[in-house]
């Protein structure tokens, strides 16, 4: 009988100790990072925020798994009503005690720098931008951007086409951008996805659908329309141009596509550039270049899923400073505005 209820003793130690371990290991869980991209994420700490409020956005931003945690552990560290307000940038990846010590002091930039990519730029050009900032090694980005694993549907429905040079041409969003200083190529360019995929919201998508549009050829029509508008209220205009030329079918004739396949800006086209043989050159083929020849900003993404509606098919620049073209219908309407234009 002894030996039984010594049994049975062992049996609540042991099934005691396995549950103080499984909690201890879950408190311990708690309190590591959900994500450790490295990524920098953007907090606000408002006036009179309370220590679990802040620990929800938190947990929204994907930097602690528990709000309720994170309100505990100020509050045993005495630090519950220390949360100094303002605008943060902290890492994914940080530990709670940092990101703690972060809020509590102040420190606002915490090792962050900051970088912009302007609307037009090809991915060479970025890669180059922020090889000169010191952020990252132009030939490093330039790989990371054609070999990298990246999460996002739209990564993965890029078509395989030999004629893309870089895969994530006109996929990175142009935006100001607060990041690591110890940041790599990855982590750049995800952040960079991470704001594309937030660019095509589901209403945008819906349009994408209606238009039969998939991302890949929403900006490429994007592409050429930052590239081609240079004054912002005819993004739409030109985007209508763009439509009507695909629908007729006729060859888009679009210059940028021709310096983009030159893979160098000229003032002033040749005749000879027009021959070039690439399938980047519209005034050879018919339909859309293979993918984007630059970063599209959002007006022009807009521009490609709303264009207007109407029955121009050609446009010339006025030539007088404006930025602004002529629209023409046909081909003689297009020849008088070029006679106009000065061109």
């Amino acid at each position: 009988m002894k030996s039984k209820f010594m049994k049975i003793g062992w049996y609540v130690f042991a099934a005691g100790i396995l549950l103080l371990g499984g909690g201890l290991f879950y408190v311990q869980s708690q309190f590591q990072p959900p994500s450790d991209s490295g990524q920098a994420v953007e907090i606000t700490v408002p006036e009179g925020a309370g220590a679990e409020d802040v620990g929800v956005q938190l947990k929204e931003k994907e930097l602690i798994k528990n709000a309720k945690f994170f309100s505990l552990y100020l509050r045993f560290e005495g630090q519950s009503g220390l949360l100094k307000t303002g605008k943060y940038y902290l890492r994914q990846g940080m530990t709670m005690e940092e990101i703690a010590r972060v809020l509590v002091e102040g420190d606002a930039s915490y090792n962050t720098v900051q970088f912009t990519v302007p609307e037009g730029l090809t991915l060479e050009q970025i890669a180059e931008a922020l090889d000169k900032q010191g952020l990252v090694k132009k030939d490093d980005f330039l790989k990371e951007a054609d070999s990298g694993q990246f999460d996002y549907d739209f990564v993965k429905e890029i078509p395989q086409n030999e004629a893309v040079e870089h895969r994530l041409e006109g996929y990175l969003f142009p935006e100001t951008y607060e990041v690591f200083k110890e940041a790599d190529a990855h982590q750049l360019i995800d952040t960079m996805l991470k704001q594309t995929a937030a660019v095509f919201t589901p209403e945008w998508r819906e349009q994408m659908k209606a238009r039969g549009l998939s991302v890949h050829q929403a900006l490429t029509v994007a592409s050429l329309i930052e590239r081609e508008a240079q004054a912002a209220k005819e993004r739409p205009m030109i985007a209508g141009v763009i439509d009507n030329r695909l629908k007729a079918p006729m060859k888009l004739q679009i210059d940028a596509t021709i310096q983009f396949a030159l893979g160098k800006q000229k003032e002033t086209l040749l005749y000879a550039d027009l021959e070039i043989e690439s399938p980047y050159n519209t005034y050879k083929y018919e339909g859309l270049p293979p993918g984007p020849i630059a970063s599209p900003g959002r007006d022009s993404i807009k521009a490609a899923l709303y264009p207007t509606q109407h029955e121009f098919l050609f446009y010339v620049t006025k030539n007088d400073g404006t930025g602004e073209h002529y629209f023409a219908k046909t081909f003689a309407e297009h020849e008088q505005n070029i006679a106009k234009s000065g061109l």
